[in-house]
C-alpha cells in the first residue's frame, strides 16, 4: 500500500539493519502513534479498507493498542470474516478489560449472527463500564424489542435519549414502542425546533417518522400524513425506487418457470418446506409466529437463499439439483425438521419453487391493498423496498405480485394456499383452522395465540406482533384517503377493487 510505504521508516521491521538504520524504542513508538492515528483517520473518513491495511500491519509488529484490534475487528466482521472478528475483538478485550467499545463491538457482532442473547450480555458489560454510551443502551433496547421484551426495551431506549437528546434512531424505536400511554419527556424534544437542527438527511427522516407515528396514534391523521409525505420524499431523493426492476423480475422470472422442467420424483423422506410470500407487511410475520408454534418447524425468517440457491443452480449449469442445493443451504440434519422461508418476494419465484422443491408449501399472504399500501408507507424500512416510500410505485408493485400470484395459482393450485389476512384477523379460529388443515397437522389450541411466541422478530412487525390476534389495522386506509389518492387510483382500475372509493 503506497501511503504505508511512504510512512514506514527506511528499515521499519526488517530484520537486517546496520547499526546507522536501526530505530530506537523511543523512534519506534513515535512512529507506531503516528501508524495509529493515521489508521484511525482514515477510518473516520470511511476510507475503511485502507485504515483496515494499517491495523493489519500494526498487529504483524506486535502491537499491544486494544483500539487497534478491537477496530480491525469491525472491519473483519463487516466483510464478512466473522471468526476472525470475534478473535480480534477478544484479543482487544483481553488487552484492557476495562475498553467497553470492544465490548460493544463484539456485541454488533452477535447481533448479526442472530445471538441476542451473547450479544445482551456484552451491550451490559459495555454499558457497566460506560454508563453514558448511549448507542450501547440503543442497541439494547433494540434487540429486546425484537425478543418482546418491551418495556425493558423502552427504559434502555430512554437511557439513549438522556444521555444523547439528538439520537434520532432512539426517537424512531421508542415512537412504535406503547407501553406507557401518558405523554413522555421525550415527545416534547421529538416536537421542538431544535431537534432538526444541523441533522442529516437520515436522521431527518427518522424524526418525521416519529413523528408520524406519535401522530397516528393520537388520532391525528392530517398530521401524520403530512409527515410522512415528508419523511418518503426525503428516503426517495436519497434511495431511488426500484420498482422496474421489481416488475422486470417478476415477468422474466415467469419465463423462467415455464421453462423449468419439473422434477418428478417423489421425494417422501424430505421434510415440509414452507414459503410464506407476499408484500411486506401482509401479514405475514402474524402466519409465521402461528406456524411456529409447530414444535417441529424452523423458522428461517427473512433469508434470501432460494434465490441464492438459484443462482448457483444456473451458474453449475444446471448440473446439480435447485432441490439438493436449497437444502444444503438450510443447514438442517434432521429429515423431520420443517422450515419456514419468509423472504416474501419469493413470490417472484412460486412456479420454479412449485416445481423444483419437492413437498413445498407456498402460502400467500395478502391484504387489501390500499391498507398494506399504507402499511409499506409507514413503515420506514431500515434497508431495501424502496419502492415502499413512493405511493404510486407501491400501487404498481401490489398489482404486479397480485397479478402473477393469480397466475401462479392456477398453475399450481395444489401447491400454493391464499391466506387473506383481514379475515385471519376478524374470524381467527376459521382461518387458521383452514391453514393447519391444509398443512395436514394435528390441531393445537395453541395456534390460536401467536402473541405468545417467544421467538425472535426482528421484522416491522416485531411489536404488533406481541398483541394477542385483533382488527385494529384494518381499515386505516380511510383515515388517509387524501394522501392515498395516487395510489388508490391504480388500484381501482382493477375491477375487483373498483368498490374502493374515496
Amino acid at each position: 500500500m503506497k501511503k504505508l510505504s511512504l510512512l514506514k521508516m527506511k528499515g521499519f521491521g526488517e530484520k537486517n539493519q546496520s547499526k546507522k538504520e536501526k530505530i530506537s524504542k523511543n523512534k519506534q513508538k513515535l512512529n507506531n502513534d503516528q501508524l495509529i492515528q493515521k489508521a484511525f483517520y482514515l477510518q473516520a473518513q470511511g476510507r475503511k479498507s485502507e485504515a483496515a491495511k494499517y491495523y493489519e500491519y500494526l498487529i504483524k509488529q506486535g502491537i499491544k493498542d486494544c483500539r487497534v484490534f478491537s477496530n480491525y475487528g469491525i472491519f473483519l466482521n463487516e466483510i464478512g470474516k466473522h471468526k476472525e472478528s470475534e478473535s480480534k475483538l477478544k484479543k482487544a478485550i483481553s488487552l484492557n478489560p476495562e475498553y467497553a467499545n470492544a465490548y460493544y463491538n463484539l456485541a454488533v457482532l452477535f447481533i448479526g449472527q442472530g445471538n441476542l442473547e451473547k450479544a445482551e450480555l456484552e451491550l451490559k458489560k459495555a454499558i457497566k463500564l460506560k454508563s453514558d454510551f448511549a448507542i450501547a443502551h440503543y442497541n439494547l433496547g433494540f434487540i429486546l424489542k425484537d425478543q418482546g421484551r418491551l418495556k425493558e426495551a423502552e427504559s434502555y431506549t430512554q437511557k439513549a435519549l438522556e444521555v444523547d437528546p439528538q439520537l434520532t434512531d432512539a426517537y424512531l424505536s421508542l415512537s412504535t414502542i406503547q407501553t406507557s400511554k401518558t405523554p413522555q419527556k421525550w415527545h416534547n424534544q421529538l416536537f421542538s425546533e431544535n431537534i432538526l437542527r444541523n441533522k442529516n438527511n437520515r436522521e431527518l427522516v427518522n424524526i418525521f417518522f416519529a413523528r408520524s407515528n406519535i401522530f397516528h396514534r393520537k388520532g391525528q391523521y392530517k398530521e401524520s400524513a403530512e409527515n410522512l409525505v415528508n419523511a418518503n420524499n426525503m428516503k426517495l431523493s436519497m434511495h431511488k425506487s426500484e420498482v422496474d426492476l421489481l416488475i422486470d423480475k417478476t415477468k422474466k422470472l415467469k419465463i423462467s418457470s415455464d421453462n423449468y422442467k419439473s422434477n418428478n420424483q417423489k421425494f417422501e423422506n424430505y421434510s415440509m418446506s414452507i414459503f410464506i410470500v407476499g408484500l411486506p407487511r401482509c401479514g405475514s410475520t402474524l402466519v409465521e409466529s402461528i406456524i411456529s408454534l409447530n414444535t417441529k418447524v424452523k423458522d428461517l425468517g427473512e433469508i434470501n437463499i432460494f434465490e441464492e440457491s438459484y443462482r448457483e443452480y444456473k451458474q453449475s449449469k444446471k448440473q446439480k439439483s435447485l432441490s439438493e442445493i436449497y437444502w444444503k443451504k438450510l443447514e438442517i440434519n434432521d429429515s423431520k425438521t420443517i422450515t419456514t422461508n419468509k423472504w416474501l418476494f419469493n413470490y417472484q419465484y412460486a412456479g420454479i419453487i412449485a416445481k423444483a422443491i419437492p413437498n413445498a408449501k407456498i402460502i400467500h399472504c395478502y391484504r387489501n391493498p390500499l391498507d398494506n399500501i399504507l402499511s409499506t408507507y409507514r413503515a420506514h424500512f431500515a434497508t431495501g423496498n424502496n419502492f415502499s416510500s413512493s405511493l404510486v410505485d407501491s400501487a404498481e408493485v401490489y398489482s404486479d405480485q397480485d397479478e402473477i400470484m393469480r397466475t401462479y395459482k392456477k398453475e399450481f393450485k395444489n401447491h400454493i394456499y391464499s391466506l387473506n389476512y383481514d379475515k385471519l384477523v376478524t374470524h381467527p379460529l376459521d382461518e387458521i383452522k383452514s391453514l393447519i388443515h391444509w398443512l395436514g397437522w394435528n390441531w393445537n389450541d395453541l395456534y390460536l395465540s401467536p402473541h405468545l411466541n417467544k421467538r425472535r422478530v426482528s421484522t416491522r412487525s416485531n411489536v404488533q406482533v406481541r398483541s394477542p390476534i385483533n382488527t385494529k389495522s384494518l381499515g386505516g386506509w380511510k383515515n388517509y384517503k387524501e394522501m392515498l389518492k395516487p395510489a388508490m387510483e391504480i388500484i381501482t382500475k382493477k375491477k375487483k377493487y373498483k368498490d374502493l372509493k374515496y
